[in-house]
């Protein structure tokens, strides 16, 4: 066998093992946190590698297929009250931007356009193509970024939990399990749903495809359930696993040097986060806990992934980080633009 099919295994064992021990120890969203602390321990150690391609696109389907299976009338019902919520959350993404990247410069000498580009909540794969096109440095943004990302996913539930924020077992009983051949033929549609929207470079394609054509299918009545609690535990556990085993490729000399300025970034975005969550959960009568996992800087599918584990409403989730990743990649370019103007005056 090949070392990397033999690493690609073992990775895969790591990520269900930290999911099937964390289910064991009674951890909210077993499956994302564990996966993600296992397959990291792995990664600092070098035996892991990188997920590849096909592997995350059948993840993302699954998510997107779970989260589009919330999709009701009576959960769009409630989306009248969205576009408060949704202005609230781009202030809330003005203010981590500005105000991270403040941090980043004034106290990790990072230039503004590396600042930028590390802080961004969300949107990681257009970050990462703007860095790879001579944008900052992508070393740091790529360290900061992935260390963003662990970190919420592996201890926002917790945070949740401990706060009263979610429940310690997600309320998932009105969700019957779906028929395995209505999902095999869901599966495929969305996958090439996927395909077709990755060719047009749309963002997180395949995830976005499962959402619609479930949704599509679950709101006509055409299908009814989730799928199986194995397809998804297959689905958390690979996203689990990516996040862990970005850091495979990471030299540890990174993830010392920028482990302080990576820590201020997160905790100061969280801070902002949660503040903007408690103000639409108060105004809105939502839930707190929901509004942080809209509102949190995480990945789009960690975090819809997270949504599921909880027991919050996927549409709600789902809306707000797909937004956030319209409104990123629209406003990132115009504030590059406005500092390098500035800092050429």
């Amino acid at each position: 066998m090949h070392k990397p099919s033999y690493k690609l295994a073992f990775t895969l064992f790591l990520g269900v093992a930290g999911s099937l021990l964390a289910h064991w120890a009674g951890l909210p969203a077993p499956a994302l946190i564990g996966s993600g602390i296992t397959v990291t321990i792995g990664s600092l150690l070098k035996l892991t590698t990188d997920i590849p391609e096909p592997l995350r696109n059948i993840a993302f389907v699954i998510i997107g297929c779970s989260l589009g299976a919330g999709v009701t009338h009576e959960a769009l019902s409630q989306s009248a009250q969205w576009p408060v919520s949704l202005i609230i959350l781009t202030l809330a993404m003005i203010a981590i931007l500005l105000a991270c990247s403040h941090v980043l410069v004034q106290f990790f000498n990072q230039k503004m356009d590396s600042a930028l580009l590390s802080t961004s909540p969300g949107a990681l794969g257009y970050v990462l193509a703007l860095a790879a096109g001579g944008v900052g440095d992508i070393r740091a943004i790529a360290v900061i970024q992935s260390i963003r990302i662990l970190l919420i996913t592996t201890t926002l539930p917790f945070i949740l939990v401990q706060f009263g924020g979610a429940p310690l077992i997600a309320n998932t009983g009105s969700f019957p399990a779906m028929g395995h051949l209505e999902f095999t033929i869901l599966f495929f549609v969305s996958l090439g749903g996927g395909w077709f929207f990755n060719k047009i470079h749309v963002p997180a394609a395949f995830f976005l495809a499962g959402i619609i054509f479930s949704a599509i299918a679950h709101f006509n009545g055409l299908l009814i359930g989730r799928p199986s609690a194995d397809i998804i535990f297959i689905g958390f556990t690979i996203t689990g696993s990516l996040i862990g085993a970005r850091f495979s490729t990471i030299p540890l000399s990174d993830l010392k040097k920028l482990l302080g300025a990576s820590l201020a970034v997160l905790s100061l975005s969280l801070l902002i986060g949660a503040c903007f969550a408690l103000l639409v959960s108060r105004i809105l009568s939502l839930p707190f806990g929901q509004v942080f996992v809209a509102f949190a800087p995480g990945g789009v599918e960690a975090m819809a992934a997270m949504a599921l584990s909880l027991g919050y409403d996927p549409a709600y989730v789902a809306a707000h980080h797909l937004f956030r990743i319209i409104l990123l990649i629209c406003v990132l370019p115009l504030l590059l633009k406005m500092f390098k103007k500035n800092s050429a005056l």
